[in-house]
């Protein structure tokens, strides 16, 4: 099936804190609406039967409960396909902005998922119901081709989102497709945490989701490119993926991804949207995904001495690491239960210094989540303390093979390359209860390669 992207540069309110009427609201989201209604134009000329926005690209952010209020729709929660924005306005009030979208969706002939700001009027009784008498969530809406709404989606993992409400359960948000089947829906941070997620994915099966973002990038292990492919990868899970454009706030990052090709789009330089339009194949619910049966060799640990380990902050959390010394060697790295191996060769030697990392514990900064890691990672500079810094670019070509003992099965395959593009392992799996990724030859100056494990019973 033929999908579309946009990676969108919303116009912003100069002064998210201030109130304002709805009639201003309006007119600034009606901005962001018209760039949204040429890009639907844009990727149905070219053939594009689904297309998907990014979060927050209607409304902006850094709103407060009350300044967030006149941007807010009415949107009836799981009512699914009985009601049409376009074809049916007045129904209920304060929908403009689902109207639109839902008018974008039928004149186009295009199933359209956006990301808005809606409220939900709640009763005193309801012990969880807010102070101001109403509930406010980040939601997706999931339109077909018709205009009618299929499905609504309120984001369960919230970041430092003050002018939102987490819904008193997780919404499993699926819609169905003439042309792909079944498409499941979750929003940024949601990717990772085990609810909705991962949850939705098993419990449904699915095969094909829409995730729209307003991701910040944070070298190197969760740059917004980098973890979409690792997830699409580790599913085994079509992604249409739409991030924000701000540069200056580390966000860019879109694509449509495949277990085995990604489109992407990563651009920190320019300003301004990006439309990908991509053809990918329907996975089917049936195909296995082959990372139990792949051929690999996890080799005994040599007699040679490793080099001295250090340690240094990496993402906030402290890493154990050893360096890669000399054109090629064995090494291995422990951290708690954790131990991480690798082999490598260097095939283009260079001065940059690479190391070996680990860590395996519980994330606390900017949200807490226990994470299980075995990263092999440019370093910033020729010193130990620079490993661990965000690098963009790199020339040196390493063969590699990295496993380790991981305590989860749900492990994300990392692979990035200079510029921020991606590459792909040529083989992965499980293998005498080691997780294994291996590659020989990366397309371009090797930045990351990592196991990144998320045990999500220890959170």
């Amino acid at each position: 099936y033929v999908a579309a992207v946009y990676e969108h540069e919303s116009i912003l309110s100069p002064t998210p804190a201030a109130p304002v009427e709805r009639r201003s609201a309006l007119e600034l989201m009606g901005r962001n609406l018209d760039i949204y209604e040429q890009q639907v134009l844009a990727a149905a000329r070219q053939g594009a039967q689904i297309i998907v926005f990014p979060e927050d690209g209607i409304h902006g952010f850094n709103f407060t409960r009350s300044s967030i209020y006149p941007y807010l729709d009415f949107v009836p929660h799981s009512h699914s396909g009985k009601w049409n924005p376009c074809r049916e306005p007045h129904l209920y009030n304060d929908t403009e902005v689902v109207q639109r979208l839902s008018c974008m969706a039928l004149k186009n002939k295009i199933f359209l998922v956006a990301n808005l700001g809606t409220k939900q009027p709640c009763k005193r009784s309801d012990p969880r119901c807010p102070s101001d008498g109403r509930y406010q969530f980040n939601t997706n809406v999931a339109l077909a081709a018709d205009g009618a709404l299929l499905a609504t989606y309120r984001k369960h993992n919230l970041y430092f989102e003050n002018a939102f409400d987490t819904p008193a359960e997780p919404d499993y948000a699926f819609f169905d497709t003439p042309f792909a089947g079944k498409f499941g829906m979750f929003t940024c941070f949601d990717i990772l945490f085990f609810e909705p997620a991962v949850n939705l994915i098993r419990q449904y099966k699915l095969k094909q989701i829409v995730y729209p973002t307003a991701w910040m990038n944070q070298l190197p292990l969760l740059s917004a490119v980098e973890f979409q492919q690792a997830f699409s990868t580790a599913f085994n899970v079509n992604i249409l993926a739409a991030n924000i454009h701000h540069p200056s706030l580390g966000m860019t990052g879109s694509g449509i991804y495949t277990p085995v090709k990604s489109f992407i789009y990563h651009n920190m330089e320019s300003y301004g949207g990006k439309l990908i339009v991509a053809e990918i194949p329907v996975i089917t619910a049936d195909y296995k995904t082959n990372l139990e049966k792949t051929p690999g060799r996890v080799s005994e640990k040599g007699k040679e001495q490793s080099p001295p380990s250090f340690y240094a902050e990496m993402m906030y959390d402290n890493f154990t690491f050893v360096p890669l010394w000399g054109e090629k060697g064995e090494l291995q790295v422990c951290a708690n239960t954790l131990c991480c191996y690798l082999n490598y060769r260097r095939v283009v030697p260079t001065d940059e210094l690479y190391a070996l990392g680990v860590f395996d514990g519980l994330h606390t900064v900017h949200g807490t989540y226990y994470v299980q890691a075995c990263a092999l990672v440019k370093c910033g500079g020729l010193s130990f303390s620079t490993c661990g810094q965000e690098v963009t670019d790199a020339t040196a070509l390493i063969d590699f093979q990295l496993w380790g003992n991981m305590s989860t099965p749900y492990i994300f395959p990392l692979l990035l390359t200079s510029g921020i593009t991606l590459d792909f392992a040529d083989h992965m799996g499980w293998k005498n209860h080691h997780f294994f990724l291996s590659k020989n030859r990366t397309s371009a100056g090797l930045l990351t390669a990592a196991l990144y494990g998320r045990w999500y019973e220890k959170d």
